[in-house]
């Protein structure tokens, strides 16, 4: 067995293996959430490595750029551990593992900081035997549509739906993040200079929220975009109907109290979930830290793993992927 780098000749392989081992339909919802991901990212083409037998393509491991700014300005170049595959008939060889670490010394020689992903209880063990720090769960917060609504967020303990229910409420958000003026107020609206945080400016906005299955939403908080929005989507959680707040990007969580009330009412969602602590009570969460994605990473050109208060992340930088 032998792995290499994927080109753009492989790509038609590369799709028919995850149709294979993860049932991918054709022409199907996930072969362009994966172009999406992996071709249009602003922050660059994905890198992706191949484990091939006798010609026979058995896994395929790819991760998607990212691109951080640390509390000082310094630029930071990650890429966040995503879509791998195996073969069915190679399962148990120990092909992700192998692809995995035979992509590292590649990446340190890309000049990549660090790799970060959030994976599920079941990979997890995995990660940090090769190597993975545990940062911790990524704070977040859960404002409650009204007292009526308890039952069904008590009851939401089922993994949420991938693609999100549609809406009319809000802005489409593709159409809502063209002015280039608004958006560049709006970034330094969301700026958090003391931690590391998403390096956010137009390209990566327009292109964050513009995957169509996803119905990502824009509300102002003001008379335009220029003084904050909350961007968000609605998906199943079992019985209970989730308003995902990807972006907060006001001056205080208080500017939002009555624009995300006003989410929940005119979508009839259960209730919002937002990527944030105890400041947040102010708009009207209450934390609930066991809820959060536990985080992972791999530092590479850049040393240490970072504690979850030294980074500055939100549900938009965690969800998906």
């Amino acid at each position: 067995m032998t792995v290499r780098p994927a080109t753009d000749a492989d790509r038609p392989a590369v799709v028919e293996l995850c149709r294979s081992s993860l049932g991918w339909k054709a022409d199907d919802l996930n072969e362009k959430f994966f172009s999406w991901k992996h071709d249009d990212n602003p922050f660059g083409a994905s890198p992706a490595w191949l484990a091939e037998e006798d010609g026979r393509l058995l896994g395929v491991r790819v991760f998607l750029r990212w691109r951080f700014r640390s509390g000082d300005g310094r630029l930071l170049r990650a890429v966040r551990a995503v879509d791998t595959a195996t073969h069915p008939d190679a399962q148990g060889r120990g092909i992700f593992t192998k692809l995995t670490l035979d992509a590292l010394p590649e990446l340190r020689r890309d000049g990549v900081d660090f790799v970060f992903n959030t994976p599920n209880a079941k990979s997890r063990p995995g990660y940090l035997k090769m190597g993975w720090g545990d940062v911790g769960r990524v704070p977040v917060a859960v404002r409650v549509a009204g007292v009526g609504r308890l039952r069904a967020v008590t009851g939401a303990k089922a993994a949420a739906d991938k693609w999100s229910q549609p809406t009319d409420v809000g802005l489409e958000a593709t159409t809502a993040l063209t002015d280039v003026a608004d958006v560049a107020a709006l970034l330094a609206v969301a700026a958090t200079p003391s931690r590391i945080s998403t390096d956010r400016d137009a390209a990566y906005l327009r292109w964050r929220y513009s995957f169509d299955a996803l119905h990502y939403r824009v509300m102002p908080v003001g008379d335009s975009i220029a003084d904050g929005v909350v961007i968000f989507r609605l998906r199943r959680r079992g019985m209970a109907l989730e308003a995902t707040i990807s972006e907060l990007a006001v001056r205080s969580p208080v500017a939002a109290r009555s624009t995300i009330g006003t989410i929940l009412r005119r979508t009839g969602a259960d209730y919002a979930i937002c990527g944030g602590g105890v400041e947040l009570l102010r708009a009207g969460f209450v934390p609930l830290r066991p809820l959060g994605p536990v985080l992972t990473w791999k530092p590479i050109c850049r040393t240490g793993v970072p504690t979850v208060g030294e980074l500055g992340l939100g549900m938009g930088d965690v969800e998906l992927f």
